[in-house]
């Protein structure tokens, strides 16, 4: 198992300035970080990679679509298409950055709601749109994990069922999921369930306490939850994503108003002991 931090909590560009905090994340005893893609070029993300290298932080990427001109399950092929380069260029930049791992609600425009549910056509026009961009994963050794979001933030995928069941209609091995414990805290009846019933196909976890603030002090059952991870021989990344109200339009996407925290090195050295204790005791109780 690795423990990742999300750079969300500062930025959704991360570069040179950002030098000095990831050497503390390093220092607190992080193995990586997860970088978000969303502007710059492959090579800029070779440049950060080979910072993260001297460092010696790892790192997992991640990103969001929310731009209608780019939905992957528009009835509009010149919009689908859009979005399908969108996930090339991400997938390219991850590849550079040396992340093997790309993730996030990567299969509709976060925060587009048509009024209804998802249609069967939105549905089969998604399955298309993710074997593409599968392929073009595979050939640069990038796996994506499509993320399961809350119903206030996204109408196609909500609960690990739905994800798990389009995962399985994709077929592609470089597309799979990914498990959000403050997602599941909303949508899943029996979140630990939702885990475990479609472990398969999960290849990334994002450890987010339920006010996105530290992990830990909210209601998230973590004694339960770590215990199910840790049994079901899960073995990659658990990162924590928690959100601030630092970047204006990343605070008006995930509706974050207030602080969640005194300050972000309690979340990212606090939570780093949470994940630590949490996995060191689920082991014993294994």
């Amino acid at each position: 198992m690795k423990i990742g931090f999300c750079m969300f909590l500062w930025t959704t560009s991360v570069s040179k300035k950002h030098e000095a905090l990831l050497r503390d994340i390093k220092a607190t005893g992080y193995d990586g970080v997860e970088i978000p893609v969303f502007e710059g070029t492959p090579d800029d993300y070779k440049k950060l990679g080979a910072m993260l290298d001297r460092i010696g932080l790892e790192r997992t990427a991640v990103s969001a679509m929310g731009d209608p001109k780019m939905n992957l399950i528009s009835p509009d092929a010149a919009t689908r298409h859009a979005g399908i380069e969108y996930m090339k260029w991400a997938i390219d930049c991850s590849e550079a950055l040396g992340a093997k791992f790309l993730s996030g609600p990567l299969h509709s425009t976060l925060g587009q709601f048509s009024g209804t549910g998802p249609t069967s056509a939105e549905k089969k026009r998604s399955v298309s749109s993710q074997r593409a961009i599968g392929d073009h994963a595979g050939k640069h050794g990038v796996t994506i994990g499509l993320e399961a979001l809350n119903r206030f933030e996204c109408y196609l995928l909500n609960t690990m069922a739905d994800l798990s069941a389009h995962i399985d209609e994709i077929g592609h091995p470089n597309i799979k999921a990914m498990y959000d414990t403050f997602h599941a805290n909303i949508e899943e009846a029996d979140p630990i369930r939702a885990y475990t019933k479609h472990r398969k196909n999960i290849v990334h976890i994002h450890i987010s306490e339920n006010d996105r603030g530290v992990p830990g002090r909210g209601n998230i059952p973590w004694p339960e939850t770590f215990s199910a991870i840790r049994k079901s021989g899960y073995d990659g990344w658990l990162t924590i994503e928690s959100f601030g109200r630092g970047l204006r339009d990343l605070a008006a996407a995930t509706k974050v108003w207030r602080d969640f925290a005194e300050s972000p090195e309690a979340v990212y050295r606090d939570g780093y002991k949470h994940i630590r204790n949490g996995w060191k005791k689920a082991g014993k109780t294994g």
